[in-house]
This record gives structure tokens, C-alpha cells and sequence, in this order.
């Protein structure tokens, strides 16, 4: 589940089509409907339980965010990512958010200030010990996020937001995937430890080679799976 994502109360008091959009963007980001998946407008309004008004204008929305291709009488097709989309989108990522480090580690943040990244890693510890992966996942972004709005420029974390959820999907998609993430928890407390020692050049390097491995290690699974496109 992405950050933004609204709880079910929240979006019970959305205007219909947002609703429409928050619903197919999760499905989508979450990999219940897949890279591939076709379906007419008037079967994704049956699945929502909606009309085909608010589901037109969500798609619309969501095509525009590049997550879907809307075809006039064919419905929409969920587009996939490519090895290429992703390594561009993750290196964006880690430049963006290692200035938000560098940033934040500059203004030596409290400890209080900085609690919410040990709560995450925490987090990110107890999942690993129930080998509950999703929680993990969860945890970690969370853990990133809050380091992008802790550094407090509006702007930067607009940029990070418009490239997360695409990031998001590749990685709920390989989760299972992957390596067993034992490294993540003691990286990310090295670099809590730089964030509170005021050192914004070591955060930023400490950050660069985490994201950095966790790329090779996600760009590694579609060369041994030999997947075009996910």
C-alpha cells in the first residue's frame, strides 16, 4: 500500500470519480491487475460497483499518469514497465532523495525529529522475524518517505511523489523475488546515525549505496527471469 493511499472512511467521502481513480490506481500499483490486464469501462464499473461516468474519468486521469492506455471500444490495457523505465526512475529516485538527506543531515535533526525513521526501521525489524514481507515493504517506504518530508521542501517531495508509485509497483511485483532484505534495517540506521551526527554529505552517501544496491538487485531479477517488461 502506497503512502497516499486513503483509508476506506476517507474515501467514502470522495467525490465519486476520485474514488473510481483511488481504486483502480491501487489495483494497478498492487499488481491485482496486472501489466497486460484489458478490460471494457463497463467491466471495471461492474468490478467497482460504479457507473461508467466516474470510471471514464478516472481512467482518463490515470492514463495521463501513464499507468494505462484507454482505446475507444477495447476499454483500457494496464501498460507495463520496462528494465529501462525502471533504472531511469530509480536513479531518480536516489538522486532526489539523497538530497533530502544531505538536506535534512545538514540541519542535525533531534531525536525526536528523527523518530519516525527509527520507528519504520523497527518495523522493518519485526517484519523480517515474522518473514511478513508485505509489512516489510510497507515499513520501508514508509521509512523513506518520512526522510523526504523531514527534509521540508515542498517542491523535492512533489518530484519523489510523481515517480513513487511507479517504483512502488516494481517492487510489490519482485518482492518475493528477491534477496531476504537483512541488509535494509542496518542501513538504514547507519544513515540515521549520520542524519543525527549532522554529517548531510555521509547521509547522502549512505543512502546513494543502499538505493544503489537495492537497484541492482531488483534490475538483477528481470535478467534472470529474462522479463522485457513487468
Amino acid at each position: 500500500m502506497t503512502a497516499l493511499r486513503h483509508s476506506n472512511k476517507d474515501m467514502e467521502s470522495l467525490p465519486l470519480a476520485e474514488q473510481a481513480y483511488q481504486e483502480i490506481r491501487s489495483r494497478i500499483l498492487d499488481n491485482l491487475w496486472t501489466p497486460g490486464y484489458q478490460a471494457l469501462e463497463q467491466e471495471v464499473a461492474l468490478a467497482l460497483g460504479m457507473s461508467r461516468t466516474p470510471v471514464r474519468e478516472a481512467l482518463m486521469r490515470l492514463q495521463q499518469e501513464g499507468l494505462v492506455e484507454v482505446a475507444p471500444r477495447r476499454g483500457m490495457r494496464v501498460l507495463p514497465v520496462s528494465p529501462t523505465d525502471m533504472r531511469e526512475i530509480y536513479e531518480i529516485l536516489t538522486a532526489l532523495e539523497c538530497m533530502a538527506a544531505e538536506i535534512l543531515g545538514k540541519r542535525k535533526p533531534s531525536q525526536q525529529e528523527l523518530k519516525p525513521l527509527v520507528e519504520a526501521t523497527q518495523l522493518m525489524e519485526a517484519a523480517l522475524v515474522r518473514e511478513d514481507l508485505d509489512a516489510w515493504a510497507k515499513a520501508d517506504e514508509t521509512f523513506h518517505l518520512a526522510l523526504v518530508k523531514l527534509a521540508g521542501n515542498r517542491m523535492l517531495l512533489e518530484t519523489v511523489m510523481g515517480y513513487w508509485d511507479r517504483a512502488h509497483r516494481a517492487r510489490m511485483f519482485t518482492l518475493r523475488l528477491r534477496p531476504k532484505p537483512v541488509n535494509s534495517t542496518k542501513e538504514h540506521m547507519q544513515l540515521v546515525d549520520m542524519l543525527a551526527a549532522g554529517d548531510g554529505a555521509g547521509a547522502a552517501q549512505v543512502n546513494r549505496s543502499h538505493r544503489e544496491r537495492a537497484s541492482r538487485e531488483l534490475l538483477a531479477i528481470f535478467e534472470r527471469y529474462q522479463l522485457q517488461q513487468l
